[in-house]
């Protein structure tokens, strides 16, 4: 679904310079080159930076969400998966991850890696 997300802001997609800047990418001039980067790690596996993360969760929930400047309403005929499916994988993607704020759940390590602060806290 991130994979498709990624894709979404190639084609049907129309990011606008706030938005692209909000999401923490430098600018439009770059956007797709950045957004295909990391939807080649997500399909390698590779290893990614927290803001590399937080750049992948806010792009798929805006262009999931949004029918302005996102998938919106075309989202489950362009990429093939369900409003409701796309939701619960946002959700436990989204619990998983360290939040933009702070969080009790999540240590940033100096070389920019999260860390769980409690293995034992329910995911849940």
């Amino acid at each position: 679904m991130l994979r498709a997300a990624m894709l979404e802001w190639i084609g049907p997609a129309r990011p606008t310079l706030p938005l692209v800047i909000a999401m923490g990418f430098d600018g439009l001039d770059t956007f797709s080159d950045e957004v295909m980067r990391l939807r080649s790690a997500l399909e390698h596996r590779a290893a990614m930076t927290v803001q590399d993360w937080h750049r992948v969760l806010m792009g798929a929930e805006i262009v999931f969400v949004s029918d302005v400047v996102g998938s919106g309403l075309d989202w489950p005929i362009t990429t093939g998966f369900s409003d409701a499916s796309t939701i619960a994988m946002l959700r436990a993607i989204q619990r998983k991850m360290p939040r933009w704020r702070g969080s009790v759940q999540f240590n940033i390590t100096e070389g920019g890696q999260a860390v769980i602060a409690n293995p034992e806290r329910p995911t849940a």
